[in-house]
Order: structure tokens, then C-alpha cells, then sequence
């Protein structure tokens, strides 16, 4: 219909105009007859040739406006179906796709729309496995807690078995006071940066590692370091953590003479290698994710809630920067973080 509106919109006024310059030419030879009362005819006709033209540009016009609404309605008609199933999206529905054919610009919106809708489906799964997990982990040792304490009520105890309740109610205590810690920093670290400033990360885990000395002795775990100076970009703060759990899960999750290297210099800034027990390859991925142990005994094996990789990897996203691990060559697992140079 555009397409005719556009064909008669050149051609309609030629047509008026022909048949307006045919009646006018037929009536100015009519009007030059001697015949009484010719006159009186002549100007009705002369008003009708004068009216013409007006009328059709006005047509021409009507008609190109009514073509163009038409046009312009079947054109976006596409666009309005897809508002309907948009509209509605919600947590309810988050598995509803477009799926779209063709391979037009339509098609093409539809497209990342369904892939948009993949990744807000993903990222709420994971706010909701986190969540759970996280009720999980708060649920147990609360549970603990009120286990012993109705124990320590329902009957007298010995001052040996008070001290080993009220012991175990610390321990459980302070476990939980870990990980409300945990799930704090992981939040800050996923809020971004409030400062870029640039650091020395050798002195960093210089001094991290100072802190640690009398617990990976205890341990009976040898620290190995090869410091180069590097300068980093960042919150000191957060890069404190970060180095923070990575030397303390070399640590803890070590075996008894075991060693830990930690190597800071340029490609990658950081590495932390340990001699634990073997990891498998296929389980490397999962252990930064939140509440994520490769066994059951790490849990027990100094009272860890599962966050310190997953705080690692946040810090240093945060940083713009790369986390990864893989399996050690003697055992444990090696962790290298890349950091970007300084402009």
C-alpha cells in the first residue's frame, strides 16, 4: 500500500492538472462563442479548473498518510508481539524463550533477548543455590549450639564436662563468626573497588606471610618464597584478603611436612602452590564456588565454610584481573592470579 501511495503520489497531480488544463482549455474556447448567456457558465467552470489541483494534492496527501499509518502498523507488528511475553517475564517464568526463525533484524533481537534471558536465568539459580547453601551452612552449627546448651540444662555437670560444653560452644561460635565474616567480604567484594591505588603486592605477602609463620610451623608446612617487586593497582585491603586465603587454605588444607611456594612477580602476579592431597582435574572448577570442599573432612580440618576461593575469585575480578587453579604436581593445588600492570 506505501508502495502505491508512493506511484500516485507523482501521478494524481499530473492528472489534475491535465483534466484541469482540458476544461480550462475547452471552456476558454466555449466561453469566446457569441452565444447569449455563455458567460454566466464560464465562471462556475473557471471556479471548478481553480479547485481541481487543490483537490487532488489534498487526495494525493490523505492518501499517503492513511498508507504510511498502515505500513507503519504491519511493519511493527512483530515488535508488539514481542512485547506481550517480555512484559510478563518474572521469576516465575524465567525458562520462557522466543525462539525466534529467519534471520532478520527480529530474528536477531529475539536472539540475544533468549541468550539475556539465559544469563539472568543462571545468575538467579546461583543467588538461589547460594542462599541455600548459605541457610545450610548456618542452620548446622546453630543446631550445635542449641544441642549442647540443652545438654548443660537438663542436668548438672562436672566442672570437667562444663569446661568441655562451654569449649565447644566457643569453638561453634567462633566458626560461625567466621563465616558471617565470609559471606560479608563476599558481598563488599562484589560492590567493586571505592579506591585505585597502586601497591607493591611483594611487600604484601611479605607481610601475610609474617603472620603465618608460627601456624605453618605448628603445622609442620615449610614456606617457600621467590618475591620479585611488582606493583598492582587496587584497595589494599582487598589484596590483603585475597593473599590472606590463598596462604591460609595452602596452609590448612596442607599435609604434616608438607611445603607451600608462594611466588610473586609478572606473569602471574601471584602463585601459591601446596602439597596436599591429590585434586582431581574435573573437581578444580567447583572449588570456587561458594560452599564448595573437595571432601567431607575439609570441613573438620580447621573449621573452613567453603568461601576462601570463592572471596579470591571475587577480589580479584574486582581487580580486573584472572584467578585459576589446577592440580599441583606433587599433591595440593596450585592457584595463580593474574593482575594488570599499572599504565
Amino acid at each position: 500500500m506505501g508502495l502505491l501511495a508512493l506511484l500516485a503520489g507523482p501521478l494524481l497531480p499530473a492528472v489534475g492538472g491535465w483534466l484541469t488544463g482540458l476544461i480550462w482549455s475547452r471552456g476558454q474556447g466555449l466561453c469566446h462563442l457569441p452565444v447569449p448567456g455563455l458567460m454566466d457558465v464560464c465562471a462556475p467552470v473557471r471556479q471548478v479548473a481553480f479547485v481541481l489541483p487543490v483537490l487532488a494534492v489534498l487526495i494525493v496527501v490523505l492518501a499517503t498518510l492513511v498508507a504510511l499509518w498502515f505500513g507503519a502498523v504491519w511493519c511493527l507488528r512483530p515488535v508488539r508481539d514481542l512485547a506481550d511475553p517480555i512484559a510478563h517475564l518474572g521469576p516465575q517464568n524465567l525458562g520462557h524463550r522466543i525462539r525466534p526463525r529467519g534471520r532478520d533484524e527480529l530474528a536477531r533481537l529475539s536472539r540475544a533477548i533468549d541468550e539475556m534471558m539465559e544469563r539472568v536465568s543462571a545468575g538467579y539459580e546461583g543467588q538461589r543455590r547460594f542462599a541455600a547453601n548459605a541457610s545450610h551452612e548456618l542452620r548446622t552449627p546453630l543446631a550445635v549450639q542449641r544441642t549442647l546448651i540443652e545438654v548443660g540444662m537438663a542436668r548438672s555437670l562436672t566442672a570437667e564436662q562444663l569446661e568441655l560444653l562451654t569449649g565447644q560452644l566457643l569453638e561453634t561460635n567462633e566458626r560461625n563468626e567466621r563465616l558471617i565474616e565470609g559471606l560479608l567480604a563476599l558481598s563488599e567484594c562484589e560492590q567493586g573497588l571505592r579506591s585505585r591505588t597502586p601497591h607493591r603486592l611483594d611487600e604484601i605477602v611479605g607481610a601475610v606471610l609474617a603472620g603465618y609463620r608460627d601456624r605453618a610451623r605448628d603445622a609442620a608446612v615449610t614456606i617457600y618464597t621467590h618475591f620479585t617487586p611488582r606493583v598492582v593497582i587496587g584497595e589494599r585491603v582487598l589484596l590483603e584478603r585475597l593473599v590472606t586465603n590463598l596462604v591460609e587454605n595452602g596452609i590448612k588444607y596442607n599435609r604434616r611436612s608438607g611445603s607451600l611456594t608462594v611466588t610473586v612477580g609478572g606473569t602471574p602476579a601471584l602463585s601459591v602452590v601446596n602439597t596436599g592431597q591429590p585434586v582431581p582435574a574435573e573437581a578444580v572448577a567447583s572449588l570456587f564456588e561458594p560452599f564448595r570442599r573437595l571432601a567431607r573432612d575439609r570441613t573438620s580440618h580447621g573449621g573452613g565454610a567453603g568461601l576462601g576461593l570463592a572471596i579470591a575469585r571475587s577480589i580479584t575480578q574486582a581487580h580486573d584481573g584472572i584467578i585459576a587453579a589446577r592440580p599441583g604436581e606433587h599433591g595440593g593445588l596450585r592457584v595463580d592470579v593474574q593482575l594488570p600492570s599499572p599504565p
